[in-house]
């Protein structure tokens, strides 16, 4: 029944996080991106990292590959809002062919992507160390630096790479605005990087491509197309704790943006998010947790960072920045995932409300990071199921503890609770069907 579930979904539907990353996106994708033709990633680097397992319970871990790659029949697209750091690519190109997975002909890498150089980490690494003791807190992969050089239009695009002497003019201006603006901390060989981006486009050439005309070209022969997003809208670039976000749009305007998909194709707009909250860096973080219960449910729920492996902040499900995700992107369905990791707790909690110091509640999730320091989070208390739940496979085999708490999700935020994931495997999925 799921089977015929998830081929029956909208022929563009799209995967977003809903909180701070992390919330396990990969799964859902990986599952659907069986059912579709065309997967696609449209925004982010290599600072998404997507675990997910293959029918045998094999691990993968992935940056900048869609989760669709497990499906051999899927076209797998990294589409023009990407920004690409070429050897990440080519390892994980590799690490998959090594595994079976063949990637030739089923890549499509667009012309019109950012490419992402190793010195733009070295220049992330910097830009961190003058903020001193107000770090954003990045995970140093460059992420910030190249999407700012394609902001102030000096960036340099995948397409670049077929005209060798416009690329090593925009290379040499890039390399030479960095050392002046870093002197004697910054320096890099550019004849030598010159050389080795040479030798990169003869290995890239088979997987570039126009995205913008292929996806369009796909949707019009009526192709299925799920959209693939990274990071979270918590961490967005305009709608999340600003500056402690990501350089990109996770929500779903920077989808559209990220891949030339209007808006009206899409049919299914799914939001994902875990059963309680994580998050990864600085900034504030309202329903966070300390001391020993916030150990419990980090190490319960093996809460490490994928591409960095540091230890992440958990905290109660945050329904105020939930609801808030959920009226920015229009979701049409969520996905609650790792609802097992609370099975060892007595008693759950719910963040329903901020209260400003003045006593009043907020209407909205504010935009004044110094007022959401500020505000005390009103919780509602759910009983625990005290149950493993890591082997139900329907809504019916849940405790009702456990369905009281999706339902409660489900009022709070008017969007159903369409996926339960309770385990880390492809099949560890429940679908409520009640």
């Amino acid at each position: 029944a799921q089977e015929e579930e998830f081929a029956a979904l909208a022929q563009v539907c799209a995967v977003l996080g809903s909180q701070w990353g992390d919330e396990g996106k990969g799964k859902l994708v990986d599952v659907l991106a069986q059912k579709y033709d065309v997967v696609a990633r449209g925004q982010g680097g290599a600072n998404a990292g997507h675990t997910i397992y293959d029918s045998d319970g094999n691990q993968y871990k992935l940056h900048l590959m869609p989760s669709g790659v497990l499906n051999p029949d899927a076209q797998c697209i990294i589409g023009n809002g990407v920004v690409v750091n070429l050897p990440s690519l080519f390892e994980e190109i590799k690490g998959l062919e090594g595994r079976g997975i063949c990637c030739k002909g089923r890549v499509l890498v667009s012309d019109r992507a950012h490419l992402l150089f190793d010195f733009h980490k070295e220049v992330d690494g910097l830009r961190e160390e003058e903020l001193a003791g107000k770090k954003i807190g990045t995970t140093k992969r460059g992420i910030g630096p190249c999407y700012s050089n394609k902001a102030i239009r000096n960036g340099i695009r995948v397409g670049d790479l077929n005209h060798p002497d416009v690329f090593a003019e925009k290379l040499a201006r890039l390399v030479d605005e960095n050392r002046k603006r870093f002197a004697g901390s910054f320096d890099l060989d550019v004849e030598a990087e010159v050389a080795a981006y040479k030798e990169y486009f003869e290995e890239l050439r088979p997987y570039i491509g126009d995205s913008v005309h292929v996806i369009n070209q796909a949707y019009s022969e009526g192709k299925r197309i799920l959209v693939e997003g990274a990071n979270a809208t918590m961490l967005d670039l305009d709608f999340g704790t600003y500056p402690y976000v990501t350089s990109s749009n996770p929500s779903i305007g920077g989808v559209c943006t990220g891949l030339g998909l209007s808006p009206h194709k899409f049919g299914c707009v799914i939001g994902v998010a875990k059963a309680y909250t994580t998050r990864v860096g600085e900034g504030p973080y309202p329903t966070e947790l300390f001391g020993e219960m916030a150990e419990r449910v980090r190490e319960e729920g093996g809460e490490y960072g994928t591409t960095t492996g540091r230890p992440r902040r958990c905290g109660w499900l945050d329904v105020v920045a939930l609801d808030y995700a959920c009226t920015i992107n229009g979701f049409t369905h969520l996905n609650i995932t790792k609802l097992d990791v609370l099975s060892v707790l007595d008693e759950i909690k719910l963040g329903v409300a901020y209260k400003a110091p003045n006593g009043d509640v907020l209407p909205a999730f504010p935009s004044d990071l110094t007022l959401l320091e500020q505000v005390e989070v009103v919780y509602e208390t759910l009983p625990g199921w005290k149950s493993d739940i890591s082997k139900c496979r329907t809504w019916s085999d849940l405790p009702a503890a456990a369905q009281a708490y999706v339902r409660r999700v489900e009022e709070l935020t008017g969007v159903e609770c369409r996926w339960i994931g309770v385990g880390p495997g492809r099949e560890a999925l429940i679908t409520k069907d009640e």
